[in-house]
């Protein structure tokens, strides 16, 4: 777990030595510095929306409870159910035996965290529960779940219509020229409606409980497929 302060820390400490760190190979140090940062960032960005959602979703009733759902590992994985346990929430884990990744956080409510050996079972799992994906900054796993929820929506293999955010345009929009996309007629217009960029965790907050609202939480019966 990277803490921001501790980023920041290292960031400075490299930068102090200015020249000389280049001189001496030490640039890739800096390069790393600065990556710890801005992940420090979304790290706590991960962990402040997690608990403003998870006390907001407890106001509900029992029945219409939502809860945050994470692939149970390290990273804004961790952020993310760190926030909701912080909050006093109960948060999911979906795990994945892997040979090389950590063991699962432990902010995972006990009794909710599980893992699974095959990726397509997990995948089936997360795309049964989810009324909702915001996609943090990550790597190609992140980019897998983001591209099959997309795909499911644009081919309608799900019913479900729910929202898709991300989280950090600046991240979003330099990695994925999703204008492309249209540019090059491999989607519709109407396909660059399934997601929407977001930059602040109160955004976000706000984005995701209205939309929740309106699609779960008002009598929607398509919404509860």
């Amino acid at each position: 777990m990277v803490v921001e302060h501790e980023a920041q820390g290292a960031l400075q400490l490299h930068q102090q030595v200015g020249a000389f760190a280049q001189q001496s190979g030490q640039a890739q140090d800096i390069a790393k510095a600065q990556a710890l940062v801005r992940n420090a960032e979304h790290y706590e960005n991960a962990r402040v929306f997690a608990q403003m959602v998870s006390r907001a979703c407890s106001c509900l009733p029992n029945d219409e409870k939502l809860f945050i759902c994470t692939g149970g590992g390290p990273g804004i994985m961790e952020a993310a159910n760190r926030g909701a346990h912080e909050a006093g929430g109960r948060s999911v884990g979906l795990g994945i035996s892997l040979p090389f990744e950590q063991e699962h956080n432990p902010f995972i409510t006990p009794e909710l965290d599980l893992e699974f050996h095959y990726f397509f079972v997990r995948k089936y799992w997360f795309l049964y529960l989810a009324k909702a994906l915001v996609a943090f900054p990550g790597g190609f796993g992140t980019f897998d779940e983001l591209f099959e929820m997309l795909t499911l929506i644009q081919t309608r293999k799900t019913k479900k219509q729910f929202p898709v955010l991300l989280f950090g345009s600046p991240f979003w929009k330099n990695v994925v020229n999703f204008e492309t996309f249209q540019e090059w007629g491999m989607v519709s217009p109407e396909d660059r409606n399934f997601y929407v960029h977001v930059d602040s965790v109160k955004e976000a907050r706000d984005m995701l409980i209205e939309i929740i609202t309106e699609k779960y939480l008002q009598g929607d019966a398509e919404g509860h497929d």
